[in-house]
């Protein structure tokens, strides 16, 4: 997954960073897990995802706008404030605290999908990051969970990253002590690709 990520990154300085040097201002909507819980600030998913970004000459602006503990339906009440910072692009992380306290999937997905709609009425691409419930809830729960952010992505035809935390997940040496957040190194491997979208932003007029 790192070598992959590194490659996106080449891949950005061609497609975005010819783009007249316009500078994309990446907004990531999202909770502790982009927040930086636990990490150093510079540690945090967007600082990494910008320092990346900008390394490889991409003209970047990684604005963070996780908060610890946030559900999808706080997420939907921050969106005016998100907007204010008029980003180009969105990164959608969000519904891990959901599935922690067993939300009703249904409602899950109504938050998200209204969080899309409005994402889409502003003209701005979004990349959505899936998420896993917890296996203690049962293994119809973790479907109907699993099942949201296909079917979004679907549905509004956004980029997807399938599962946010793929490769870090249970591997001890890249979480914090708690098991559910990772530490600097597990945020250098959940990196997603976010070609396609920058694709999208570079395309706009």
């Amino acid at each position: 997954m790192k070598a992959i990520i590194w490659s996106v990154c080449a891949l950005f300085a061609i497609v975005v960073g010819d783009a007249a040097g316009a500078e994309v201002r990446l907004a990531v909507l999202g909770d502790s897990l982009t927040a930086g819980y636990g990490v150093a600030r510079a540690d945090s998913f967007p600082a990494q995802l910008e320092a990346k970004l900008l390394e490889s000459g991409v003209a970047v602006v990684v604005i963070n706008a996780g908060v610890s503990g946030d559900t999808t339906a706080g997420g939907k009440r921050r969106l005016d404030w998100l907007l204010a910072d008029k980003p180009r692009a969105v990164i959608l992380e969000l519904g891990a605290n959901d599935g922690l306290r067993g939300i009703d999937p249904d409602q899950t997905f109504r938050n998200l999908d209204a969080i899309l709609t409005r994402l889409a009425h502003e003209g701005l691409p979004v990349l959505l990051t899936g998420m896993l419930a917890p296996p203690n809830y049962g293994q119809a729960y973790g479907k109907a969970f699993k099942a949201i952010f296909p079917r979004l992505a679907e549905k509004y035809g956004v980029a997807f990253y399938p599962f946010f935390l793929e490769g870090v997940a249970g591997r001890t040496h890249l979480n914090q002590h708690d098991g559910l957040h990772p530490n600097a190194a597990g945020v250098a491997v959940i990196l997603p690709a976010v070609e396609d979208l920058l694709e999208t932003v570079n395309q706009k007029p």
